[in-house]
């Protein structure tokens, strides 16, 4: 047995537990990746927002789920331009394009699969915070998952965590599929028809975002290169 120099045995290193335990089988390496997928999604998504508003709402509607974008589709329904529910429905495949990797997530890793989701504490106070949150959420998915799942846009947690919990508590990827579709629309719907309402007021406002959209896109391009850049230098130095 090797010892250090002072005599002592040389401590194994520290491995970050992962939600999947020691080996990670193709299930697992699979939602590994559609999670990683997801967040480049967003972020790829994010700094398009203003450059397709003005020109292609439905589209950006139909690919992100854009708050923004639906508000728009509703408003331009006010117009004739298009019916009301296509407005609608046509948000909701953004808008639920990977809950059910969440789903799945808490159906294969359990409770291990909301501590990744919650982070990565670093005091025992924190782990504490971390452990009794998961508690729970496993509670609520046992005692409200349907409604939690329908409700899921309008409680006081990230989703994704009620759609973790719910494949956790045990729930069929269909009954997910049919609650979530519930969900969104329940929340798209009104979202929609605020444009609605508002209607002209609100296409001159997006059509004047369109007039700066390239400007504002790059704006935001360079100001993520720059906040990497920094994040980079200070981890250097």
């Amino acid at each position: 047995m090797s010892l250090t120099t002072d005599g002592q045995e040389p401590q194994a290193p520290h491995r970050v537990p992962t939600p999947w335990g020691e080996t990670a089988e193709r299930a697992d390496i699979a939602i590994a990746l559609l999670i990683g997928l997801c967040v480049a999604y967003s972020l790829v998504l994010w700094p398009l927002v203003p450059a397709l508003i003005g020109s292609h709402p439905l589209l950006l509607e139909i690919v992100g789920g854009s708050t923004l974008a639906e508000v728009t589709m509703g408003a331009h329904s006010r117009l004739g331009e298009l019916p009301l529910w296509i407005a609608v429905v046509a948000a909701v495949p953004g808008s639920m394009m990977f809950d059910w990797v969440f789903w799945w997530a808490g159906r294969r890793w359990g409770d291990r699969a909301l501590h990744m989701l919650l982070g990565r504490p670093t005091t025992p106070r924190g782990l504490a915070r971390r452990e009794a949150r998961s508690a729970r959420l496993e509670r609520m998915a046992g005692r409200f998952g349907p409604a939690a799942v329908v409700l899921a846009y309008y409680l006081p947690l990230p989703s994704l965590l009620i759609y973790a919990a719910a494949g956790l508590s045990g729930m069929r990827l269909r009954t997910f599929l049919a609650l979530d579709v519930v969900g969104t629309l329940l929340w798209v719907g009104p979202v929609v028809g605020l444009g609605y309402a508002i209607g002209r007021p609100a296409v001159d406002v997006v059509h004047r975002i369109d007039h700066y959209a390239t400007i504002l896109t790059i704006v935001v391009i360079v100001l993520v290169i720059g906040a990497q850049a920094r994040r980079r230098r200070l981890g250097v130095g």
